[in-house]
């Protein structure tokens, strides 16, 4: 492996830009196998997948702090691996098996990991966001310095309970940090067709909210604004809006063709843009790594996710009693 030190152009060293290509390429590849297997019909329902968007989350998690928490909405599985969640138990929920995080009920959608802090995984559109606000609530109302991400797309930022929330969090100076994967499409309808404003951002100055339009497809750029927003937060000057604008190379879901935009795009998006690649170059062009250095953590990556695919497939399915099981809670934990 190379050395330990600064990686060219950026004040980040070869061992940190390692660790984001590694974590991108991680839901890059994880992402492509989850592909695979809804082809293959061991995936059912609805299926949203990160590739594209990737610096998002491995660039904001860069910057949050152990009990930090992330809410997220349908397309989640990046936000579950950036935040330490295994990939065993992610597919095994994807594929409704009893391994997963959710014991096989939740799907692609709907699951959830206490230990990682992170509390869904949302199906409805924007429900998730007045959730991070409340996650926030919590934190403050304990006084443990910790801070929420609330991520939401473009589409849903022209929900109404987006701005509900915003009025709230910044009354009540809550720590949390709305984070808007802009990624152009929303489901299907280009946000400049979909969209008056000319920035989904600067609609948090009316209720005195700060933020910044950041450049998704740039990890470092990511965790720069990231870094920010987490200070701004920890400080108790509330809420903090990011924009960030990304891109998604499949369509909003797997049934979904994508015919809104042309293949050009996407490809010049791919050639040009694109997040992992970019790290790559970084890597190469700086000599922080070699082709095969990088080759051996993608050899290294392939295998985890067929070890989790693996385990998708060998795990059982639940046993019928779990549709009575998590509905109701019996007791009422006591905070101590």
């Amino acid at each position: 492996m190379p050395p330990k030190q600064a990686a060219a152009k950026s004040n980040v060293s070869a061992e940190e830009l390692l660790g984001h290509y590694r974590e991108m390429l991680l839901i890059r590849r994880f992402e492509e196998k989850a592909g695979q297997l809804y082809g293959m019909g061991l995936i059912g329902g609805f299926c949203h997948l990160y590739i594209g968007q990737e610096a998002v989350v491995v660039g904001l998690e860069a910057a949050a702090g152990e009990g930090d928490k992330r809410v997220t909405s349908y397309r989640d599985h990046g936000h579950m691996l950036a935040c330490g969640m295994d990939p065993k138990g992610i597919m095994a929920e994807l594929t409704g098996r009893e391994g997963g995080f959710s014991k096989g009920k939740g799907g692609s959608m709907h699951m959830f990991s206490k230990e990682k802090h992170f509390y869904g995984g949302h199906g409805i559109v924007g429900a998730q966001v007045p959730l991070g606000a409340g996650l926030a609530f919590s934190d403050k109302y304990k006084g443990n310095d910790r801070v929420t991400f609330a991520y939401f797309g473009d589409g849903a930022a022209n929900q109404g309970q987006v701005y509900e929330t915003y009025n709230m969090a910044q009354l009540w100076d809550l720590p949390v940090i709305f984070v808007i994967e802009n990624n152009g499409y929303a489901m299907g309808t280009s946000v400049v067709r979909s969209t008056k404003s000319p920035s989904l951002w600067e609609r948090g100055a009316a209720y005195g909210i700060k933020g910044e339009e950041v450049d998704g497809m740039n990890v470092l750029a990511v965790k720069e604004a990231g870094e920010r927003a987490v200070a701004h937060c920890r400080s108790g000057k509330g809420p903090y809006i990011l924009e960030v604008k990304t891109y998604r190379y499949r369509g909003h879901s797997m049934s979904d063709p994508a015919k809104y935009r042309t293949r050009d795009e996407v490809q010049k998006m791919r050639d040009e843009r694109d997040p992992i690649e970019q790290v790559r170059d970084m890597l190469l062009t700086g000599k922080h790594a070699t082709d095969d250095d990088l080759k051996a953590i993608d050899k290294e990556i392939k295998a985890i996710v067929n070890d989790a695919a693996e385990f998708s497939k060998e795990s059982p399915e639940p046993h019928l009693d779990e549709l009575w099981t998590d509905i109701y809670a019996t007791e009422i934990p006591q905070e101590a």
